[in-house]
């Protein structure tokens, strides 16, 4: 255990920010950050070592991981929010996952730090914490169901936090996000870790059902209320009464129901279908589209007033294509359980084969991913998945032979733009122009040995311009394991 005389940092809070984590070089790394700020600070091996502390001494701010040898940084957080309520505790995990976040928050965490993290942002969060109000929240809940929401990507650590600080809210939340992306995955999450997770969970695609059928679907309609209409029936409306309503596509919802839609947001009351009698809507509405809504309404399609009693809190959820790095842990997950569900054994994928599915673009997202991994458990031949056994749709030329022409750059670009349109994709050239900058950046630091003055002279950069470029495109992670000068 490493000990700082918090006197002794010039600081005038005699606490000190104590760091617990089984990995001495993030303790390390955390020691030189404190002390090159004039942070006073401690650091601990295990929660054992922080318990013996906190019964006679408190931490300004208490900075813990959660999988340690021991006890749990889960365990320690609930303990220390039992004794000490008002002390911050920033939670941090290498393991980014959706029921950490959640049973961070839950037990009362300050924020959720992921690893690898950027210290300056870690130091920024320690300061916030520092500064703001001592909170005391409710001890957690426990958390049984296995997530299948999965990313180590900044964005989906993004849409993690905001469903652990919506945990014990009932907001109105509306996810926006390409078709496969796991919008009603997210939507179930919210539902499951919300005050409401004991009541139903009722999810209704607007855009599958004909127009003159939605409104009794979601609203109900009474005996004779027209013809066919043989007894009452209740619409989605009661049936997640007390829970949850996900309105999925919601964007494709026809006018005159968005009017109705908007008076029970607005009012809390309905009518069924032919009848009188106003019924009280108590449930929480979760929508998600893959569409626009600010261009819809634009174009004179969806209401505004409605966009706006719905984006409460707005949750976006990337595209595949914009977290490479979530593809090996998804096929990973994704081949065992279609290993689960057939009763074998998992198949595991080749270096080369994963390479492939990393630079393929998805357009059908994580759904595409999970199904090509369903396809890989049925169809290929041997236990170690290779480029050959992958679908023919994703596979990648292979390398030329001899005095075999190589395929034009500007060929392969322009059917990646051309297929990104045919999708809808919107502001593909940005897309473009970052991967075509990633590519050149990557390739020039390899030729270099990580050498970055060098790698900007050969692609006739500043350095300083080759530094913001890497920190603008979130390639900083990815290059800490290239030597630098």
């Amino acid at each position: 255990m490493n000990a700082v005389d918090p006197r002794a940092m010039g600081g005038d809070d005699p606490r000190a920010v104590w760091v617990v984590d089984d990995d001495r070089s993030i303790r390390w790394v955390l020691e030189k950050a404190l002390a090159r700020e004039g942070i006073a600070h401690r650091t601990f091996a295990t929660a054992f070592e922080v318990q013996q502390a906190i019964a006679t001494d408190e931490p300004q701010v208490l900075v813990c991981d959660i999988r340690m040898p021991g006890e749990s940084g889960l365990v320690l957080l609930e303990k220390v929010k039992a004794s000490h309520p008002q002390v911050p505790v920033i939670v941090m995990t290498a393991y980014s996952d959706l029921d950490s976040a959640v049973a961070a928050f839950q037990g009362g965490a300050f924020d959720y730090l992921p690893k690898p993290f950027d210290v300056d942002h870690a130091l920024a969060l320690i300061r916030r914490a520092t500064r703001e109000s001592p909170r005391i929240v409710s001890a957690p809940r426990a958390i049984g169901e296995t997530s299948e929401i999965l990313g180590q990507a900044p964005a989906m650590q993004e849409v993690f936090r905001a469903i652990g600080r919506l945990s014990q809210s009932n907001a109105t939340v509306l996810i926006t996000g390409e078709t496969g992306t796991g919008k009603e995955l997210v939507a179930r999450a919210l539902h499951r870790h919300s005050p409401r997770a004991a009541m139903p969970f009722v999810a209704i695609n607007t855009a599958a059902i004909p127009t003159d059928l939605l409104e009794s679907e979601l609203f109900g309609h009474e005996r004779g209320a027209f013809t066919g209409a043989q007894a009452l029936r209740r619409g989605r409306f009661e049936q997640a009464s007390g829970g949850t309503l996900f309105l999925d596509e919601i964007g494709d919802m026809p006018a005159n129901l968005q009017v109705r839609l908007l008076r029970v947001l607005a009012d809390g009351e309905y009518y069924r279908v032919g009848g009188y009698a106003p019924l009280r809507a108590n449930v929480r509405i979760i929508a998600a589209t893959h569409q626009d809504l600010e261009e819809r309404v634009r174009q004179g399609l969806f209401r505004e007033d409605l966009l706006h009693r719905l984006n409460v809190v707005r949750l976006r959820l990337p595209p595949l294509r914009e977290r490479p790095d979530d593809i090996g842990p998804l096929v990973r997950h994704f081949l065992h359980k279609s290993a689960r569900e057939l009763a074998i054994e998992p198949k595991h994928l080749a270096d080369a084969a994963l390479d492939v599915l990393v630079r393929f673009a998805f357009p059908g997202n994580v759904r595409q991913l999970e199904n090509i991994c369903h396809w890989l458990t049925v169809m290929a031949p041997g236990q170690r998945i290779e480029v050959a056994d992958l679908p023919p749709e994703v596979r990648v030329l292979p390398a030329p032979v001899d005095d075999a022409p190589v395929a034009d750059w500007h060929v392969t670009l322009d059917r990646e733009l051309a297929q990104a349109l045919a999708r809808g994709e919107r502001n593909v050239g940005d897309r473009l122009a970052d991967e075509f900058e990633k590519t050149m950046i990557r390739r020039a630091l390899m030729h270099t040995g990580g050498h970055r003055m060098e790698a900007a002279r050969w692609l006739g950069w500043g350095r300083n311009t080759l530094t913001r470029k890497i920190h603008e495109l979130g390639l900083d992670a990815e290059l800490r394991k290239l030597p630098r000068e």
